[in-house]
């Protein structure tokens, strides 16, 4: 009983043919996506994926039908649509991985490789009396583009590596200054360890420099690109 709405609502389904939506009874208004609300709507996706091993196709946070009827008109309204897309991602998960970096470990690592930097950088701290706005905006302006030149090296590198253990691969924008990478993968249920070694491997190579935070399962969030018509079911 885990329904959505804190109220302990049993979670269950309602059938089409050989589809099935998994549902909650709920008072009919507009649920805000709350940690709460938030971490229910998870928790189900969790025991339909790794408990019953599943994979759903997800639905927009906060989708309502007023009847069971009308979810079975929707479910068969869009039949030939969800099918598609559940034979499609049969036996698949997505899995999430951020990686941050050690500013400050990549800049030494950096001024160590380019020459012109380090030459620039000493010539200001010889003559910080003398030297000018101009070649401090340099300096700046050089360092910036390093730390994102090194910043796509990592993560290009990080790609190739992982290329064989993921089916597919989604690029998503990276919050904050530390975050180089925010990237969710397509990943066979039965390679999900194997995709799980290669990371700890990767990580192992970029110790002391980048963090890899892994997250998921998950419903194929960034993988389904199908577009519902809901307005033709009634009850939404």
């Amino acid at each position: 009983k885990i329904g959505i709405g804190g109220r302990g609502d049993e979670v269950y389904t309602v059938h089409y043919r050989d589809l099935a939506a998994v549902v909650s009874r709920a008072p009919l208004q507009v649920y805000d996506p709350t940690r709460e609300n938030a971490l229910t709507h998870e928790h189900v996706n969790e025991v339909v994926m790794i408990d019953n091993g599943f994979t759903p196709v997800p639905m927009s946070f906060g989708t309502l039908f007023k009847t069971e009827g009308d979810t079975v008109e929707f479910l068969k309204d869009t039949y030939d649509a969800l099918r598609d897309v559940l034979l499609k991602m049969k036996d698949k998960l997505e899995v999430g991985l951020k990686v941050n970096w050690d500013r400050e470990k990549v800049l030494e690592e950096i001024e160590q490789e380019n020459e012109e930097l380090r030459r620039l950088k000493a010539e200001i701290e010889s003559n910080q009396q003398t030297s000018t706005y101009f070649a401090r905006m340099q300096l700046g302006r050089l360092v910036e583009q390093a730390l994102a030149d090194k910043a796509d090296a990592y993560v290009r590198e990080i790609y190739d590596q992982l290329r064989e253990a993921a089916i597919a691969s989604r690029s998503n924008k990276v919050i904050g200054d530390k975050m180089i990478m925010n990237a969710a993968f397509l990943v066979g249920r039965d390679h999900r360890e194997t995709f799980d070694a290669k990371i700890h491997d990767i990580s192992k190579q970029y110790e002391g420099k980048l963090t890899f935070r892994e997250t998921g399962p998950w419903p194929p969030y960034n993988f389904v690109t199908i577009r519902l018509q809901l307005e033709r079911s009634a009850g939404v």
